[in-house]
This record gives structure tokens, C-alpha cells and sequence, in this order.
């Protein structure tokens, strides 16, 4: 099995003889000792993501056989409960003592995305997706205004590192390729856009060139204009449901960062109150919550051609502030912030909210600026009921915006005052019957101004 791409796992075959006696074990449903069954456990503890193909078949029309299709590792080792193991003849052993097998690995890494297709040429890739490319890398690169306009298609795509030497990339066919080159590929290349609502749906497929797909699934898109309005006030604040620089970033983030030796489809689904992007493999180096404040630089990328290819000409950034930028866009129109999920189905699961949640968390954001990015996403994590650490807790409690107890956190009390909600405030947090009566007359007051409480 040494450098091959696949191993294979059999159930139903004697190990000695190899003969074939059948099983019946069913890995969907057979509970291990974990009580899980083998797909689950397998996801949950093996790292990095990687995706087992799990399948059975008729050995000779009688015989029940299931396998398991187990990938390489690749560019990092496979571990299990975060220890990497290998295989020794028929021993499984901890992988560390092996230093140089481990360095062999990390230094195993193909980049899918640079490899030449030698079948496709140039005349493979369509017009208007290279004149787009153009004008992208032009905004990228204003000094090399004079010498761009004088570049031939050849020599721009070298310059703009979309093919090498004039042979045609897999990157150049995602980006800029024909529709009917797409079989060049040797992959399914297709955005997938779904509409699903209480009374609606509908789908639609995109195929290549992505550069160009990417506007029309946005176009697809349902996008209008909807109104908060803070309360004791009678103008209301506009925004858009959805950011269309978001939607694009979200988008050429799934295109570059997919796992494609998975073979996958990007997945958008356009929900009532919500957008979710799904991709293929996971986050390549560390969590997306590293990247929120805009500070961590990524040091490697899954698809390193590709994503200086996207970078030239202007479909996303190099320096880690993607994630950062949709956070921001999303602060700044007081909506709620963008949710990852890393445990659905062997990829990534982007979810931007497009609607409010919780008035109060948009009120604040509308009514008071000084909030900045950290502490608007701590909020957001209490609008949406979910864990905060103990002192994420702490520095909300100083700042006078949070009160309860957890897991049961609520809005505190000033920042209930400055969007009229004392009364929902009181129930929910509950007072002594002497502070109850003293409010209701102060509220009484309040309400009244000509009476006055004595």
C-alpha cells in the first residue's frame, strides 16, 4: 500500500486467506462500544477531516461484503483522538517515534488546483470570463496599467498566474473555462443554488467559469430592503437583507478553500430569514474564529495556486481578511453575525442571518457606535443563547450589558432601558415583591408625568 491514494477496509474477508465469507455488519446502524455508529465515530475522531466512502456489495450474487474506502494522508498525518497512528505490517503504532515518515508527509501535499490539464488549451476558455479576469487583476494592479492593455491573452493568463508556461490549469478551467470544457476537469465543478421557504423552492446548477457564475447565483438571490425599528422612536433604520459583498466573499471562499479531491458540488441554500454556503473539507489552518478580528494572516492555503490566481484578480484576499470583512458588514448593518459549523457532512457550513433576531442586540448596535467588532459578536452569542466563557461573561458584565446567570444570560438592565423593554426585562429576571411594587409605581410615574410618586 505504500504511496498509493487509497486504502481499503473489509468486512466480510478473512485477513489470512483472504476468503470471502461475508458479514453482517451494518455501519449505519451496528452501535460500537461508543454507542455511535461507524460513519459518526469515525467524523468525530478522526482529524483532519477526511472523507470515508463506505459501501457493500454481492460477492458472486450471495455474499455480503461492506468496505471502506480510506484516503492517504496528505499534507498533514490522519490522526485519531489527536494521536497519529500507522500501520506496521499488521501492528497499528503511534506514528511520532517516525520522524522521517512524518516529514514525508507534511511534504506530500499536491496542489489539485496547479496541475496542468494537457488536453485544454487556451481556446478553452471563455472570452468574456478573460476580459473580467482583466479588468479584476487591473483594479488589483493600477501600476501595470500601460503594460496590461498590451499583453495577449497567453501572456496575461502566465502574468496572472492563471496557467503556467501557456499550459492550461485546472485553476484557469474552474475560473475562466467554457461550460463545455468543464468535462476537462475531471470533476463535478458545479454551484449548486437551492431556494427553500415554507412555501417555496427552487434550484438552479451553475457550471464553469466560476468568475462568472458566481454574479449569476447572486443574481438569484432575493435581496430587498427592510426596516428596524428602534423603539420610542417613530424613524425607523433601513438595510438589506442580505450584503451582495458578502454573498460574493462567502462564494469565492467556498471556490477557493473546497476540498476538490472530494469531488464535491458547492452547495448555496437560500432560506426565509438566512443564507447558507456549504463547501467540501475544513478550515486549513486553525478556526474561523482566529480570523474574526482581522489580525491572523494564514501561513498556508489548501489550494495555493488557486488562491493567488483569485487574488490577482480581485476575488478575494490573501491576507486572512475575508472572514473579518462579512463580520464587519454585518455589524455595521446591525444584523446578526455569520455562523460557521465544521461537523456537517465532511465540509464547512457558512450561515449569514438576514434578518433580526433579537431587537435589542440591533437597537444597541443602531444606538450606540462605540460598540466594536469583539464585543458585538460576544452579544451575538447571547442573542442566539450560546456558551460564552467566563470571562467573555466578565468583561460583558463590566460594560453593563449583560445580567443572569448562565447558562441563562439576558439583556442588563441599562441597556433594557435604552430600548424600552424594563418591563420584559423585570419578568425574566425575577425581583423581591418590595422591588416589584416600587418599580411598577416608578413605572407608573415614568408613563405619568403628571403624577408624582410620594
Amino acid at each position: 500500500m505504500d504511496h498509493v491514494d487509497f486504502g481499503y477496509l473489509f468486512f466480510g474477508v478473512d485477513n489470512d486467506t483472504l476468503a470471502v465469507k461475508g458479514t453482517t455488519f451494518d455501519p449505519e446502524h451496528t452501535n460500537l462500544k461508543t454507542g455511535q455508529s461507524l460513519e459518526l465515530f469515525l467524523r468525530l475522531g478522526v482529524t483532519p477531516k477526511i472523507r470515508f466512502e463506505i459501501g457493500e456489495f454481492k460477492y458472486r450474487d450471495m455474499i455480503r461484503v461492506v468496505v471502506v474506502k480510506i484516503p492517504a494522508a496528505e499534507g498533514e498525518p490522519t490522526m485519531f483522538h489527536n494521536e497519529p497512528f500507522v500501520r506496521i505490517n499488521e501492528s497499528k503504532t503511534s506514528l511520532r517515534p517516525y520522524t522521517d515518515w512524518i516529514r514525508e508527509i507534511y511534504n506530500s501535499k499536491t496542489d489539485w488546483s496547479k496541475v496542468i490539464v494537457d488536453e485544454a488549451t487556451i481556446e478553452d476558455l471563455d472570452p468574456e470570463a478573460i476580459a473580467v479576469a482583466r479588468k479584476g487583476f487591473l483594479e488589483r494592479y493600477p501600476k501595470l496599467s500601460s503594460e496590461i492593455t498590451s499583453w495577449n491573452d497567453a501572456v496575461f493568463l502566465d502574468k496572472a498566474k492563471l496557467t503556467i508556461g501557456g499550459g492550461v490549469t485546472r485553476t484557469a478551467l474552474l475560473l475562466l473555462g467554457k461550460e463545455e470544457a468543464a468535462h476537462l476537469l475531471g470533476h463535478i465543478a458545479q454551484i449548486d443554488w437551492k431556494l427553500q421557504t415554507a412555501t417555496e423552492s427552487a434550484a438552479e446548477v451553475f457550471s464553469v467559469p466560476f468568475l462568472i457564475s458566481t454574479s449569476k447565483v447572486l443574481a438569484k438571490i432575493r435581496n430587498y430592503r427592510f426596516k428596524i425599528y428602534p423603539n420610542n422612536t417613530l424613524i425607523p433604520t433601513e438595510v438589506w437583507k442580505y450584503d451582495e459583498k458578502i454573498i460574493l466573499e462567502a462564494l469565492h471562499n467556498c471556490i477557493a478553500h473546497q476540498r476538490y479531491q472530494s469531488n464535491c458540488r458547492i452547495i448555496v441554500t437560500e432560506k426565509e430569514d438566512c443564507l447558507e454556503f456549504w463547501n467540501a473539507g475544513d478550515f486549513f489552518e486553525g478556526k474561523y474564529e482566529d480570523y474574526i478580528e482581522g489580525i491572523k494572516t494564514p501561513k498556508k492555503y489548501r489550494n495555493p495556486f488557486l488562491v493567488q490566481a483569485m487574488v490577482n484578480i480581485k476575488m478575494i484576499d490573501s491576507q486572512g481578511y475575508g472572514i473579518h470583512t462579512m463580520f464587519v458588514r454585518q455589524k455595521d448593518r446591525y444584523l446578526p453575525m455569520p455562523d460557521y459549523d465544521q461537523t456537517e457532512d465532511s465540509g464547512v457550513k457558512l450561515t449569514v442571518p438576514g434578518n433580526v433576531i433579537d431587537i435589542d442586540y440591533s437597537v444597541r448596535l443602531i444606538q450606540d457606535a462605540s460598540i466594536d467588532l469583539s464585543t458585538a459578536v460576544l452579544l451575538d452569542r447571547v442573542q442566539k443563547h450560546k456558551p460564552l466563557s467566563d470571562t467573555a461573561i466578565k468583561a460583558l458584565r463590566k460594560a453593563n450589558l449583560i445580567e443572569g446567570r448562565k447558562p441563562n444570560l439576558i439583556i442588563s438592565k441599562s441597556l433594557a432601558q435604552s430600548t424600552g423593554k424594563e418591563i420584559e426585562y423585570s419578568k425574566r429576571k425575577g425581583f423581591s415583591d418590595e422591588f416589584c411594587c416600587d418599580l411598577i409605581l416608578k413605572l407608573w410615574a415614568s408613563t405619568n408625568p403628571c403624577l408624582a410618586v410620594r
